[in-house]
């Protein structure tokens, strides 16, 4: 499953479950946005102390099962998460993009 990450001073296996939903429960998500989601991890993978163990989509929600070091917060980790994702998503798929009122 997921592996202990060695520091000079600790051993840890911090793992989170997160769950973000689309906005209003929309179905949005299909096989581009998952396919994006999913590149777009791996690359979050190789910039930061982040490794995603689990990624799973389904049409209104995203699943992520993420392995980081305790000098991240849930928060910091979560925002970056989002909004890299968002923005990318955005970019790629411009049929997702939400449309002004």
């Amino acid at each position: 499953m997921s592996e202990y990450i060695h520091k000079d001073h600790n051993v840890t296996a911090l793992l989170y479950h997160l769950v973000f939903p689309a906005k209003y429960r929309r179905v949005v998500i299909d096989e581009d946005v998952d396919t994006v989601v999913k590149d777009v991890c791996l690359g979050i993978e190789k910039r930061y102390a982040i490794k995603f163990v689990e990624i799973g989509t389904d049409k209104d929600h995203v699943h992520l099962l993420v392995q980081s070091v305790p000098g991240y917060s849930l928060t910091k980790i979560a925002t970056m998460i989002k909004s890299i994702t968002a923005r990318e998503v955005f970019r790629r798929c411009p049929h997702r993009k939400p449309s002004s009122r």
